[in-house]
């Protein structure tokens, strides 16, 4: 287990309070970070369908469903005090096991709460679920548990900081790969053999890495493109360490910059700046965002500001590592210590096959913003 018992505790405590104001038996878990926030697990069995049944009653069993490959592990390494396996000999529905599932332990006739999460439920097995459970009270409550561990306790702030440590020294592995000739390839393959090796897991995400003129891309992946002298090159990457994620994205430019390099850059640094000031505890997650808008408005790039300003940073499964955290116009929630997310307000603009972009990791404290990626801030100039 990567948590005490007494953390635990301590969670299941917080959940079942918010179950009981929403009068819920018990929910139904669906979305794999929850998973593992509740019992401990980080299994790999979220690329089909899998379930945990948390009851309100501390005395009612805390019930797995998953792929049956994935029994064993769940049963020894997970709190759950009962595991149901499905498939794997022969074809077999889940959503048809999770019927007997919920008899044999008494859930058929309780009110139950759905995680409908964006990942991790198909439509087919969402539909079949709502079927099996007919008339009885469904209350959806996707964001039930997630709300609540959007705040981060010490302990996951130290596998956070773990994660921090081996982004650091991946990047700076990154930094010395990159020189001309090397291709974007090359450099991807030293920054993940670091990630390893470093001590930390494979990022749920993949790494988005691009060069020369296809730095107008928010989210390319790299290709067999080699570097040249004056090219602008942006890497972003998560490292991970059980599942807690640091994510990082840095400017470089082989050689000197052009003045319009400069320009993109220090508009996006001056909006990520503008928008780390405000993070303070008990602020509007809008206010930051504004914050960075007003800069790219002030500059005449708002247009090109194609991305979010910043979200919460998970435990991470594929394909994402975020939360429902949003630094954005609609976001309902107010910043806490304990919150730690990203902030990267782009300019990409296509027509000039060219972008820039710095991603950092927040940690909202008591006291305001703890900046987690110290790596160099500055456009990285690289020797040629």
């Amino acid at each position: 287990m990567d948590f005490s018992a007494g953390e635990f505790e301590m969670r299941h405590t917080a959940v079942r309070r918010a179950m009981a104001e929403k009068q819920i038996d018990f929910l139904l878990v669906i979305a794999p970070t929850n998973i593992q926030y509740l019992i401990g697990t980080r299994t790999k069995s979220y690329q089909e369908f899998q379930c945990l049944l948390f009851p309100l009653d501390p005395l009612r069993p805390k019930v797995v469903l998953a792929r049956l490959a994935e029994v064993a592990e769940y049963t020894d390494l997970s709190l759950a005090d009962a595991v149901h396996g499905w498939g794997g000999r022969e074809p077999e529905d889940p959503i048809l096991v999770l019927k007997n599932v919920l008899a044999k332990h008494g859930y058929s006739d309780r009110r139950v709460g759905l995680e409908i999460p964006c990942h991790y439920l198909s439509v087919q097995d969402h539909a079949k679920i709502a079927s099996l459970l007919g008339d009885r009270q469904l209350i959806e409550a996707t964001n039930l548990v997630e709300n609540i561990k959007l705040v981060k306790s010490p302990a996951e702030i130290a596998l956070i900081r773990k994660a921090r440590d081996i982004a650091l020294r991946a990047m700076k592995v990154a930094e010395d790969t990159m020189r001309p000739g090397v291709s974007e390839r090359e450099i991807a393959a030293v920054v993940y053999r670091s990630l390893l090796t470093f001590g930390g897991d494979l990022p749920a995400s993949p790494i988005n890495l691009v060069s020369g003129d296809r730095t107008c891309y928010g989210h390319g992946a790299p290709t067999d493109r080699r570097l040249e002298v004056g090219d602008f090159i942006n890497i972003e990457f998560g490292a991970a360490y059980n599942r807690y994620c640091t994510t990082i994205g840095r400017q470089f430019v082989l050689g000197e910059p052009t003045a319009r390099m400069v320009e993109l850059y220090h508009a996006a640094r001056k909006a990520a700046d503008a928008c780390i000031r405000l993070m303070q505890p008990g602020t509007p997650a809008v206010i930051p965002h504004r914050a960075a808008k007003q800069v790219c408005l002030d500059l005449g790039l708002d247009e090109y500001r194609l991305h979010t300003t910043g979200y919460g940073i998970a435990p991470g499964y594929p394909p994402s590592w975020g939360e429902s955290i949003h630094l954005f116009e609609d976001s309902p929630y107010t910043l806490m210590p304990g919150m730690m997310l990203s902030v990267e307000p782009p300019i990409f603009i296509h027509k000039e096959r060219l972008g820039a972009r710095i991603i950092d990791n927040v940690l909202v404290c008591d006291d305001g913003p703890e900046l987690l990626t110290t790596y160099n801030r500055d456009l990285i100039m690289l020797p040629v």
